[in-house]
This record gives structure tokens, sequence and C-alpha cells, in this order.
């Protein structure tokens, strides 16, 4: 295994040592706050970075530092101008923290903690708010991370300059405490979770508000996955939140914002007489960090898909780690010889093929011209550990148009930002396996999802009363699955009276035919819900925008990282262009002695112990200077 980052040759105990999680979960919308404690151990002045991941889609809203007595809140700026003003404070004796996204994927985030002078605390207060996911069996899946597997980069990929160190979950020298408060207008129902949990604690006699807690002990060796489960989860929603007194009205943080949750229901008749065709690609990772259990299950699910496949269809399994290869020339028909040559030759598949280039398999199945009259469905299968992973989702949406992506992030760590962005561009579905845990039914839901024929012509009409307008903030809604949950998120702009209502209906084309849902809501904004949908609206548009910026490489385009950095600032939200910056004003006197760099080693759990070997793949992040 190869172990990436500055470590002293005593193993010095580094400066993390405790971190706290508290998890407020509102229906399916979750808000996080970690604190973070350290302590300078040494006897010379310390900067310390730590390296950890985070859901892909959070919108981290929240950078405080308490040092003794001193609480200093971060500010949103400009990456450049925020990583210029670390260095400067740093250089004149003051103390700075710097929280920054990484350039390569938006689940990676960098904290650096800057002249901590010797026996000093500090504690990092961190918030993010973030969508649940509904899975299979209706359950809202929450994950915290506890691992933040190497990234492999690609020869000729850009990498920064920080490196993480991994070790061995036993020998992390911090502990962890994680509460959960859920409340929701329907009854808990239960709450279960891959670590050991508190018995769940309701706070009123509806059993619409619960407490729970890692039970007393937990090790950090893998990701603690939570799953929240309501009586009748799938009801269309409509949250109405308020604008903030302070900001201007016409501006996003201004205006209320609404936030709809829509579960298409297909007629019936639709439904029943749908033929089942297709041509199903299936991509699997056998680079050298799938090995052990995550190959093993990644072999298990795909198996599983492949003996479900109706007669008739089409298939070819790829497969790749730092070259690719694939089963047939070309798709083949389905059949009873076709499946059994295909069970055998994925059945002895290893993870023997090095790093994980994904980008070249993925432009050789897209060369291949798609099959009349079978649509294709593109399964892809890894633990998602890759650098490059705006690159690849960038190359899944320029070929949206010829078919549908279905990922699996296989095994602890998975990075959420590739595995959702895959899927999300990809016109398909998204399902994390941690292990054998309900394999079945997600990939059950994800072949009945790909067998539905693709819902084209969707459009989105608002009905609100005279003098209110519309300004819809998330991208144009491209795939839908009978009871999969969609989220709009739009700004109300002017005055509504009192007791106005508004409505949404969502017409689209399904087998050829027209097929609508329309959802009433009342515009009188939710009490209490803070600015979270506010929060997570402008990440959104956040994330649209870079997207947006990403597809023009080569071509910066400056008016759009320009909208990017200005709504970040406003919204107090992180994005690819900005950075969280704090600074504690000293007395101007410069801190004796040179600073010492420290990178905090990342859990990792014993089975995806995988960095070295083969593969070759480590961690790179963002340069913290």
């Amino acid at each position: 295994m190869i172990c990436c980052g500055l470590l002293t040759s005593g193993k010095e105990p580094v400066p993390l040592k405790s971190v706290e999680v508290e998890l407020e979960v509102r229906d399916h919308v979750a808000t996080v706050v970690s604190t973070l404690n350290y302590e300078n151990k040494e006897d010379k002045p310390l900067e310390a970075v730590f390296v950890f991941p985070m859901p892909g889609d959070a919108a981290v809203c929240h950078f405080s530092a308490t040092i003794g007595q001193t609480q200093i809140v971060a500010q949103v700026k400009e990456k450049q101008k925020a990583r210029e003003e670390y260095d400067d404070a740093l250089s004149s004796g003051q103390q700075a923290f710097l929280l920054e996204e990484s350039d390569q994927s938006p689940d990676i985030f960098s904290l650096s903690v800057g002249s901590l002078p010797p026996g000093e605390s500090a504690s990092i207060r961190l918030e993010y708010v973030t969508e649940l996911a509904v899975q299979a069996d209706e359950g809202l899946r929450f994950v915290l991370p506890a691992v933040l597997n190497p990234r492999y980069h690609p020869q000729g990929s850009e990498g920064g300059s920080v490196q993480v160190t991994s070790v061995p979950a036993s020998l992390v020298p911090y502990s962890l405490s994680f509460s959960a408060r859920v409340s929701s207008p329907r009854p808990v129902s239960k709450v279960e979770s891959n670590c050991p949990l508190d018995p769940l604690e309701y706070l009123n006699t509806e059993q619409s508000q619960a407490t729970v807690k890692l039970a007393a002990g937990h090790k950090f060796d893998r990701d603690v996955e939570l799953l929240i489960y309501y009586k009748d989860a799938h009801q269309p929603t409509a949250v109405v939140e308020a604008g903030q007194t302070s900001a201007k009205s016409g501006t996003l943080m201004g205006d209320p914002v609404v936030m709809l949750s829509l579960y298409p229901e297909f007629p019936q008749a639709v439904m029943s007489s749908l033929a089942s065709c297709g041509e199903f690609v299936f991509l699997l990772d056998r680079s050298g960090s799938m090995q052990g259990d995550c190959i093993k299950s990644a072999r298990d699910t795909l198996l599983l898909l492949l003996k479900s496949l109706p007669m008739g269809c089409f298939f070819n399994i790829y497969s790749f780690g730092s070259s690719h290869e694939h089963i047939f020339p070309k798709s083949v028909e389905y059949s009873q010889e076709t499946m059994e040559e295909a069970l055998k030759k994925v059945g002895e598949m290893e993870a023997n093929l090095g790093g994980t280039e994904i980008l070249r398999p993925l432009k050789d199945i897209y060369s291949h011209a798609c099959i009349p009259n079978q649509p294709r469905q593109l399964f892809v299968f890894t633990d998602g550990e890759v650098g490059n992973t705006k690159e690849v989702i960038n190359l899944v949406k320029k070929n949206s148009g010829s078919h549908r992506c279905f990922s699996f992030g296989i095994g602890g760590g998975a990075s959420s930002a590739l595995i959702n962005g895959l899927a999300k561009e990809g016109g398909g579905h998204a399902q994390f396996i941690t292990g054998t845990d309900r394999m079945q039914p997600k990939v059950m839901q994800s072949l009945r999802f790909a067998l539905q024929p693709a819902v084209v012509d969707i459009s989105v009409k608002w009905d609100l009363p005279k003098g209110v307008s519309v300004t819809v903030l998330s991208p144009p809604i491209t795939s839908l699955f009978q009871g999969q949950r969609s989220l709009i998120y739009a700004q109300l702009t002017g005055q509504s009276p009192e007791a106005a209502e508004g409505s949404v209906t969502v017409k689209y084309s399904l087998a050829g035919h027209p097929s609508q849902n329309k959802l009433h809501f009342s515009l009188k904004p939710a009490e209490d819900s803070g600015l979270t949908v506010h929060r997570l609206a402008a990440r959104t548009l956040i994330r649209s925008l870079e997207m947006e910026e990403m597809e023009r490489r080569g071509q910066p385009d400056e008016g759009v990282k320009k909208k990017v950095v200005e709504l970040s600032v406003q919204s107090g939200v992180s994005s690819a262009f900005t950075a969280f910056i704090a600074v504690k004003k000293g007395n101007g006197e410069t801190i004796q002695g040179p600073l010492v760099r420290r990178n905090v080693p990342t859990p990792m759990p014993m089975m995806a112990m995988c960095g070295g070997g083969p593969s070759g793949g480590r961690m790179k992040a963002m340069p913290s200077k």
C-alpha cells in the first residue's frame, strides 16, 4: 500500500482529537453539523491538513472556528483570493483556516488549520445540507462517510498537490460521536443502520419526531449508513420557504423558494402493455482497488442482473482497469447459450487490471452504433475511486441522448459525486451496494427502471396567482421513473395573497401515450425551516452552472464563473470556484519557529486497503495554498 502525505518518521500524534456529528432530518432533507476538535501536542507551530469526503450534492453553508474563548466565522470568497488571504495570514503570524472543495471532485474537501501554536486547541464547526435519496424499499438513505479511498488519477489527468494518508481504522487517533433527530409530517416507522444504534426514542404521541444515537464504542471503521422509514413515504409535497429578511427582494436569497417533491404515477394500462427489449451494456470496474469484498459484491450484482434480463434483448459486458476488455466483439442477443457463456466469464473475473481508467471503455462503448429499436441501457459498477470525476460525468452527459446510465457504487467509500453524477446526467438511477444486505431489491429496481421506456417530451407548467412569477432553478427534468422522486427548486417573485395557492403540472409522453401529474400547494411559507431550501436551491443552480462551465473546457466562460462566485458568496454555499476563509486577527507578532505541515490520516476499512499494488492509485486533492 502506498501511504501518501507528510508523516514524521516517529509517527507523531496528529492533531485531530474527536469528531462530533449532529444530524437533523426533516422529511427528506438533512442538516449535518460536524465539530472537529484539534489539539497541537507538538512543541512547534503546526499547519494541519485534513482531507475528507462529503456527499457529492451537499451544500456546505457554515464554517467557524473557536480558539480558546474566541470564535471566528468564515466567509465565502473567490478561491484564489481565499488562498492568498490564508497564506498572508500565516506569514504574518495569524491563525487561519481554509476550507475548499477539490477541483476534480465535488465530494472531497480539504481543511487547512494554519498556524496552531504549541499546546493550543481549536474547535472547527462545519455545517451542510443535503437531500436524502429514496431506496428501493422506500427508505431514505443518509451516509456519513468514514472512508476516503485513494482516488486513482489516470495518466495525463490534472491532479492537485495535497495527498492524503489512509490508515487502518483501528489506528485512527480520533473518536466519533453521532446523534440524529428525525421529524416528518408522517409518522417515523423505523430507523435502521449498518452500525449498532441505541433504541429509537419518539418525542411525541404521533411518532412524527424521534431521536437516535450510535451505540457507545463505535469504531470509525466504515461509513455510517442510516435508513429512515416513514409511513406513506411516496406522497408528492411542496415546501415554500420565506426569503432572508436582510437580502434584497428579487434575489435568490431575498425571495421565497419552493421545493417540489414529485412522485410520477404512470397509467397502469400503459405499464402493463410494455414490451421488454433493449441493449444492456454492463461496465465492471476490475481495478486493483476493487480487490476483496468489492469485486465479489460487484460480480454478485452483475450475475443477478444477467439472470434477470428479458429474453430477446441484446447485451455485452465490458470490464476495465488500466486497460479494458469485452466478452463479445459487439452486443449479442440474450439467450440461454449467451447467458451461460457470460455467467461463466463473469464468475472468473478478478480485480487484476490495474488502475481505474474508466474514460477509455466509455468512449469505446459510445463508438458502437446503437441497435435500432433496442434502447441502450448502460450499467456501471465501480467503487468510484477516480480523480477525473467531472470529466467522466461530462462524457456521459454528452452521450445521454443515445442511452440511459444506471450506476452502482460498490463498497464503502464509493464516490457519491461520481455514482450520482453518472445516473443524473445519464438519465438513469443510482444505487449503493455496501454488502449483501438489500442487494436484490436494489438490483431489481434498477432493472425495472431500465425496462421502462424512456419518458419523452417532459414539460413543467406552473399556475400561480396574478403578480407572482416563477424562476425554475433546477435543470430541466430529463428522466422520470414510476414512483421515483423528482425534485424541482424554483424562486417565487412578487406578492401573493395571504391564503394563495399554486399548482404545478408535469406533462410527458410514455410509449406514445401523453400523460400528466398535477400537484396543488399553498404559497404560505413553512414555519421555522431556516434557509435550508434556499441553500439546496443555490447548490442546485451552482452545480448546473459548473457543468455548463465544464462543457466549455478549453474556452472557459468567465461570465459563468463570475455568476457562480456571486451566487456562492450571496448564499454562503461552497462551490468549485470559492472557498471558506477564517482569520483570527492576532497581536501581529510572528509565531516563532517554522510551521510544520501534517496531513491528518483518513480512515479506511481493512477491506478497502488498496492504494498500491497493481492499481498504484493515490489520492490527490487541491493545493491548500
